[in-house]
């Protein structure tokens, strides 16, 4: 029975891992974008951007799971996602990458708009480019100053993969609460906490060795 519990443990987590990397390689990325948009001087784009980070940042990520699932068949007369257990998963990567880019986003904003502005007039009378500032002034005081926030967001997504079990998608928690209704033991579900321990405390391990790195570089 251990080594069936264990192996569906490790299925699950593996799902929950894949969800945990492909939000971080998409959601950083539109984080900046996110960002970006919401500082624009262009009322038209930072606008429309602010109102749907507020809009994302102020619902709960479960609720958003199920509209983008279950909205475009109710809304469209089409399921874009398809019924399958792949569509499912790619409907959850979609969600956490655009919620978690939208807490990003506000993370990477407070980051630049906190680097002085002197600093960048600065650039500019040393007849550096824009392009130039950001990546060799800006840039490097930005990563110093959102690691301990990213840090913080990236132990919580390691958590809320737990909710993609919503639209049936099965992850950790998913796999060892089925030995319940079919076994009648409940263990299984303490051994999923101890895989959301061990896997947390690598990341604090490794997100500390990096604000350590970072130490070099006073802001």
């Amino acid at each position: 029975m251990f080594q069936t519990v264990l192996q569906s443990l490790n299925l699950g987590f593996l799902k929950a891992l894949q969800i945990f990397g492909l939000t971080l390689l998409g959601g950083i990325p539109l984080g900046f974008l996110i960002a970006f948009g919401s500082m624009s001087r262009w009322k038209l784009l930072r606008f429309p951007v602010k109102t749907i980070v507020w809009i994302v940042r102020g619902t709960p990520l479960m609720l958003q799971l199920l509209i983008i699932y279950y909205g475009p068949g109710i809304l469209l007369g089409n399921n874009i996602w398809g019924g399958s257990t792949g569509g499912r998963f790619t409907a959850a990567v979609v969600t956490f990458i655009f919620n978690y880019a939208c807490y990003f986003s506000e993370i990477f904003r407070g980051g630049i708009q906190g680097v002085p502005r002197g600093q960048r007039e600065a650039g500019q009378v040393l007849g550096l480019t824009n392009t130039q500032i950001f990546f060799k002034v800006t840039l490097m005081q930005v990563i110093k100053r959102i690691v301990p926030p990213i840090g913080n967001e990236i132990i919580t997504l390691v958590k809320d993969t737990s909710l993609v079990r919503v639209i049936s998608v099965y992850e950790i928690i998913w796999n060892g609460e089925k030995f319940i209704k079919s076994a009648g033991i409940i263990w299984p579900l303490f051994f999923t906490g101890l895989y959301y321990l061990l896997f947390s405390g690598l990341l604090t391990l490794l997100l500390g060795w990096i604000e350590k790195k970072l130490d070099y570089f006073k802001v």
